[in-house]
């Protein structure tokens, strides 16, 4: 069919073109739209919840500022991605308020070049934030469901130096062993001594400790020759750590 003759001769389909031209390009303004909006959520979430707290990592806040919460998150809450919050994701499991993602990430001090282990994948978001600022990130669940969502959903968007193991965190992951730095996103009652065994020299552990239903506090353990030196920082709230293997002292 010749596109000229039609417009030409029928009014009808110089409409329908016009129509689908203000579709295409109106359908590609409210993508950049939404694009921009996010990009001012995550603007806004670093300047007033994390940068405010005293967070000063530039690469930890550049991290936060690229990562899109919000395709972490389901759909239906979308809107409430950026706020200074936990929100709820998959199997009954949360994702963590933005300021604390940064602070134990902060605390991690990651240079570049580091080989990460994380135990508690949850939504995925965390590693994708540790994927921006270190070599290769080692991911730990424990709810199957989880895990294969997190893996699907980072490896759609990019996040290819992340790998995702279901399993117990309890155990750690041997086969990488040994690791620069360790992040525990869930509160474990001790810190498991396999996880201690599998750090480097050197390395760090950062993990909310304590009970479910008492105070937890977020904790940096240093290991140095062969001892950990233990600082304490703020209370937090995270689910417990589960596992099969209790390995308790």
């Amino acid at each position: 069919m010749n596109l000229n003759f039609c417009l030409r001769s029928n009014p009808d389909y110089i409409i329908i073109f016009l129509l689908i031209l203000l579709f295409f390009f109106c359908g590609k303004s409210k993508i950049k739209s939404n694009d921009d909006n996010y990009a001012n959520c995550r603007e806004r979430m670093v300047k007033e919840q994390i940068e405010a707290r005293g967070v000063a990592d530039k690469r930890v806040l550049a991290a936060m500022r690229k990562v899109p919460r919000h395709l972490f998150v389901p759909e239906a809450i979308r809107a409430d991605a950026y706020g200074d919050f936990p929100l709820s994701i998959e199997e009954g499991q949360t994702i963590s308020q933005p300021y604390i993602v940064a602070i134990m990430t902060e605390l991690m001090q990651l240079k570049g070049d580091e080989k990460v282990l994380e135990i508690g994948t949850g939504s995925g978001y965390q590693a994708a934030v540790l994927s921006l600022l270190t070599k290769e990130v080692y991911s730990i669940e424990i709810v199957e469901n989880l895990a294969k969502i997190a893996e699907q959903r980072l490896k759609a968007l990019g996040y290819n130096n992340v790998l995702i193991k279901f399993g117990d965190g309890y155990l750690g992951w041997t086969e990488y062993a040994p690791f620069d730095a360790i992040i525990i996103t869930c509160a474990p009652p001790y810190l498991p001594d396999s996880l201690v065994k599998q750090l480097k020299d050197g390395g760090r552990i950062v993990a909310p400790m304590g009970e479910e239903f008492e105070t937890q506090i977020l904790t940096v353990f240093q290991k140095q020759d062969g001892k950990l030196i233990k600082t304490e920082h703020e209370p937090v709230r995270f689910v417990p750590m589960t596992g099969k293997v209790k390995e308790k002292k």
